[in-house]
């Protein structure tokens, strides 16, 4: 009976030994699944996060593109106001002489006044519908193209004020309007003296 109490014993102990270490093991792996869930969550919340960032600035970035887009689109490039103001600049220096098409009309209106003047005029007469009338057309002519780059230049001058606030006009397009508007106004004034035989008026027959 002793033996087999030792035996007992024994094996009480080694089974107490073996349920102490399943309980410590449990206890183990009951603590590491407790501290991984207790990481899961700050690390799904820190996650969460990050993708909620990463969210919005792909939604702001998508907002501020058709916006960016749209104002690019819509802002007036300043081509349009260049164009015109080399149109007032050249029209302008046209207007100094009347251009091909004012020397066109001139020739035009001699030939006629030439048909229509009887050999027997006096002189005067001739002098007049030869020279005098095609004088004045060229005149006219040159007035009117004067007076087109003047409110052409006058135009772009203006376009700034009728065009999106802030944006302010290139330099070179305000020269160069400039420059029209001021031949437009030597341009009219010459053409203007010109027609009223004020410059380079007809000989006298006297």
């Amino acid at each position: 009976m002793a033996t087999k109490t030792s035996e007992d014993t024994a094996a009480d102990t080694t089974a107490a030994r073996h349920d102490d270490e399943t309980t410590e093991g449990a206890g183990t792996a009951g603590k590491a699944e407790a501290a991984g869930k207790a990481e899961a969550p700050a690390g799904g919340v820190a996650a969460g996060g990050a993708e909620e960032a990463a969210d919005g600035a792909v939604a702001e970035e998508a907002a501020d593109g058709p916006e960016g887009g749209t104002e690019g689109a819509g802002t007036p490039s300043g081509v349009g106001q260049g164009a015109g103001a080399v149109v007032s600049a050249a029209l302008g220096l046209v207007s100094l002489s009347g251009g091909w098409v004012g020397s066109v009309a001139g020739a035009r209106q001699q030939l006629i006044g030439q048909l229509r003047t009887s050999s027997t005029a006096g002189v005067g007469t001739q002098i007049k519908a030869v020279y005098g009338d095609a004088w004045h057309t060229t005149a006219l002519w040159a007035g009117f193209f004067a007076l087109v780059a003047l409110v052409t230049g006058v135009v772009v001058l203006a376009r700034p004020a009728f065009g999106t606030p802030g944006r302010p006009q290139a330099s070179w397009i305000k020269s160069v309007a400039w420059a029209g508007v001021s031949l437009g106004v030597i341009g009219l004034l010459l053409a203007i003296l010109k027609y009223s035989d004020a410059l380079l008026a007809l000989p006298s027959t006297g």
